[in-house]
């Protein structure tokens, strides 16, 4: 396929949280067959433990989908920094995101009927909270004065690689396999032992509802991921899904370990190589 021209903002802010600028990257398609849009957008949250990483993440999958017609809007969110930012400041700056894209469609050349969300690892838990539950009280109700606090956070799709989706699950695992770095209690601010309610409520798992199926999701892992254990997350979300009757679609990247989205497309070999076109069909088929 020969390489379309892409447009591509820096930067560009999207809201403001506690006095601190929630900005992204813009990669959007310059032109279309059909006129000048309205293309569909895909907000994309970068991994790292909820405390590390940047809206470079996607550098290479920005225009690459941009080129096939899909923007994409890579954000920064607010990290965790100690008992700074813990959650739910990233799921409130995720659902910024998604309003700010459909509030200023007609000026991005978005279509706001044709909204999805990409992540890993911590961004795909992101992801998947975003849509499945950014419309409850819980979240909805927590930055009233944002100019665009009544829009939906709801979404067509929704692409989680290596996610984690049961909070308390990758607790359990991280007693275990990374005892020095708890990551899910870091971001709670609490152990399950203080509050099993909190990892319930934070965990995309729990809103997987038959009066709530209207996402089609991705769900993406490698086979030799031993920091977010397969079988208790992304095998039990997919498992979740398909029971509330959700459309639900896999991709299993052979001999993929964790941390692999943000490297190169162009190398035959990598692991996104082997997810592009298995992704690309996937929108094409569901936004």
């Amino acid at each position: 396929m020969a390489e379309a021209q892409i447009t591509i903002q820096r930067d560009m802010e999207f809201g403001v949280h506690d006095g601190d600028s929630l900005t992204g990257d813009l990669y959007s398609p310059a032109e279309s067959a059909d006129g000048p849009g309205n293309f569909p957008a895909i907000v994309a949250l970068h991994g790292g433990g909820w405390k590390l990483g940047s809206s470079q993440s996607y550098q290479y999958w920005g225009p690459y989908l941009a080129e096939r017609g899909y923007a994409v809007f890579s954000v920064n969110y607010r990290l965790l920094q100690g008992e700074r930012n813990r959650y739910p400041a990233s799921v409130h700056d995720s659902r910024a995101a998604v309003q700010f894209l459909k509030s200023r469609s007609e000026e991005l050349r978005i279509d706001p009927d044709r909204i999805g969300l990409i992540g890993d690892s911590a961004g795909a838990h992101l992801s998947a909270l975003t849509a499945l539950a950014g419309d409850t009280p819980l979240f909805a109700d927590a930055y009233p004065d944002d100019p665009y606090a009544g829009v939906s956070t709801s979404a067509k799709v929704v692409i989680g690689i290596y996610g984690v989706y049961d909070m308390m699950a990758q607790w359990n695992h991280d007693q275990v396999s990374r005892p020095l770095d708890q990551i899910t209690q870091s971001l709670l601010g609490k152990s399950p032992m203080e509050n099993k309610w909190l990892f319930y409520e934070a965990s995309p798992m729990t809103y997987t509802t038959v009066d709530n199926n209207q996402t089609a999701f991705l769900v993406v892992w490698g086979d030799e991921d031993d920091i977010v254990d397969r079988h208790s997350q992304s095998e039990a979300f997919v498992n979740s899904l398909k029971q509330a009757g959700f459309f639900t679609r896999t991709v299993i990247v052979p001999g993929a370990p964790h941390f692999w989205m943000s490297d190169p497309l162009d190398e035959p070999r990598s692991h996104p190589a082997f997810l592009a076109p298995r992704l690309l069909r996937f929108l094409q088929d569901r936004l």
